[in-house]
């Protein structure tokens, strides 16, 4: 990675252009709650808004300032993520681009906030009764991120030097 910064500015404006194409699609072909089947019985493109966090936490509590709330943490994760980002060494490639996602989908998800005061969610996985709950590319790219770090914690790990006998 020749310039991680570099790296950070065009994956995550790809991402973020991609996530906000995606659900400007999504709102302004499919009508709130409508459905469009994909594969039968198990994959639809549902126009879904969710005005809590991650899969619908937190969605029917009082409407009293939780955008703002919600705007608030996600500008105080971002400046986190920018300095773990910014910590973090070049050789940690996966660390990196766990963190690149990580910050892409916090930023897809605030725009909508800023813009709707909830995000837009669309992608809608089920078989029988099991029904996960919607996302969109913003939250895929936060939970793709996070196991990127974990695989680097996993597997990065700093070399132990050579034993002294």
């Amino acid at each position: 990675m020749q310039n991680k910064y570099l790296h950070l500015f065009l994956i995550s404006n790809a991402l973020i252009i991609i996530d906000q194409f995606t659900k400007f699609m999504a709102a302004s072909h499919i009508r709130l709650h409508d459905s469009v089947p994909v594969i039968d019985n198990f994959f639809h493109i549902t126009h879904i808004r969710n005005s809590g966090v991650a899969f619908g936490l937190f969605a029917g509590q009082a409407e009293n300032n939780k955008a703002a709330i919600f705007i608030s943490i996600s500008l105080l994760a971002i400046a986190a993520i920018l300095g773990f980002f910014h910590r973090t060494p070049e050789e940690h490639k996966l660390s990196l681009n766990g963190l690149i996602l990580i910050f892409s989908g916090a930023i897809g998800n605030l725009i909508d906030r800023i813009l709707h005061r909830e995000v837009i969610d669309f992608l809608y996985f089920f078989y029988r009764d099991f029904h996960f709950p919607a996302f969109n590319i913003a939250d895929s790219c936060i939970t793709i991120g996070v196991g990127l770090m974990f695989l680097d914690m996993f597997f990065n790990q700093p070399d132990p030097g050579p034993s002294v006998s």
